[in-house]
């Protein structure tokens, strides 16, 4: 967020709206994907509400709508869309669980960092350009790995393309999680000394 963009406790936004409609989706698409005659639907549709990630956000800034609802919202809305589609695509098959469960794990432990900070600190960890990038990679390389674990064409090339995205970033998603504890410790320390 800029430091000139007001931040309002207005809940009826229209970027809090594209991210409640964004977090409706999810039960659409988890549905989707299990019925094997549906996953490829469900794969898209799970693409489309990854793809529009950064509108929620972009719209807030440029609109002067930025609010303390859609600070939260919309980063959680991300990680459960993020989780669901993962463990829909576990449960179909198209997805290891291991690699799932490195995402989860540090998901969980983020959102925990963010809250303790919010609840005891007042304060927001505020996301990381190397957050943003570790997400963006691993929006990208989860509906392709699943793609192309699928068979759908072009299958080799999405499953390269996948997980080549995927050690990109899960390597920025831990740096970036490090990086929150870094933010946490900085926040802790000042509220020690005041």
């Amino acid at each position: 967020m800029n430091a000139s963009s007001p931040v309002s406790s207005r809940v009826l936004t229209l970027p809090n709206i594209i991210s409640f409609a964004r977090i409706a989706m999810i039960p659409v698409f988890v549905t989707l994907i299990v019925e094997p005659s549906t996953t490829t639907a469900g794969l898209v549709v799970f693409g489309l509400v990854l793809a529009t990630d950064w509108v929620d956000g972009t719209i807030a800034r440029r609109t002067g709508q930025v609010s303390r609802l859609g600070q939260i919202l919309d980063p959680v809305a991300d990680r459960v869309a993020i989780a669901a589609g993962l463990i829909a695509l576990v449960i179909r098959d198209v997805f290891p669980l291991w690699a799932a469960l490195l995402i989860l794990a540090r998901d969980v432990a983020v959102l925990a960092l963010g809250a303790y900070a919010l609840r005891h600190l007042r304060t927001r960890i505020e996301v990381r350009w190397i957050g943003k990038a570790a997400t963006f990679q691993l929006m990208v390389a989860v509906p392709a790995i699943a793609w192309g674990a699928l068979g759908l064409p072009p299958a080799a090339a999405a499953t390269v393309v996948g997980w080549l995205a995927y050690a990109v970033g899960i390597t920025e998603y831990y740096i970036a999680g490090w990086t929150y504890i870094g933010d946490l410790r900085r926040a802790l320390a000042a509220r020690e000394e005041a």
